[in-house]
């Protein structure tokens, strides 16, 4: 009977709120991971020829490390209210500011990465006969890997918290369901979708760790010695 009535009661933890919006926390579950995916995967094609540029060219780093900082400093209602106008009211308009926040991580993580190659790693690949593209992605990007995904997982994280306040234009995964639960003071609805959240960011973590672990096998055995 408790089980049953603690919709009525309000209750926090409630088993009665997962059985009957099952479907409800589905849906905006895949929105949430769907939005999340889309905005980090974006993100990081931006971000490397961004690195890549303003590796090539000194004078073009400093003015881009600068902006993508200040991108970052925008508050997140703000950032969402002036892209309105370019968007409209859609999920484009969250998707493209989570990649600009994004921007500031990755762009400096991979320029990191790249910074930390060895140069006899550099010279070894010259003297093999190693174009600079050929380098890059055979010599440069797997010894950059650990920065990079570092900052992959950073990026990931906080974009699974920010996709929420994509609520205020109703494209906010499992912000919605906060947004909405607080509005009405839904105690079930919010501490589940808030849960739900962090559930989310930890599984997302731990998935890059594994892969970052599957793609770096020798920094494994360099922790063993």
């Amino acid at each position: 009977m408790a089980a049953e009535n603690c919709l009525i009661t309000n209750e926090w933890v409630c088993g009665e709120y997962l059985r009957t919006r099952g479907e409800e926390l589905t849906d905006a579950t895949l929105q949430h991971v769907g939005i999340t995916l889309a905005a980090v995967a974006i993100g990081l094609l931006v971000a490397f020829p961004l690195a890549l540029l303003a590796r090539r060219w000194r004078i073009v780093a400093g003015p881009l490390l600068s902006l993508t900082t200040i991108l970052y400093t925008v508050p997140s209602l703000a950032m969402f209210s002036l892209l309105l106008p370019v968007f409209g009211l859609s999920v484009a308009v969250v998707v493209t500011g989570l990649v600009l926040y994004s921007l500031t991580i990755l762009v400096r993580n991979i320029l990191a990465g790249l910074a930390a190659v060895p140069e006899d790693a550099r010279e070894a690949a010259r003297g093999m006969g190693y174009g600079p593209v050929r380098m890059l992605f055979d010599v440069e990007l797997p010894l950059a890997l650990p920065a990079l995904m570092a900052g992959l997982r950073i990026t990931t994280v906080s974009t699974v918290s920010l996709t929420t306040v994509g609520a205020i234009i109703g494209y906010g995964g499992l912000g919605n369901l906060i947004y909405e639960g607080m509005r009405s003071f839904f105690k079930a609805q919010v501490l589940t979708a808030s849960v739900l959240c962090v559930v989310l960011a930890v599984a997302a973590d731990l998935l890059l760790l594994g892969v970052q672990r599957l793609l770096t096998p020798w920094t494994r055995k360099r922790g063993r010695a």
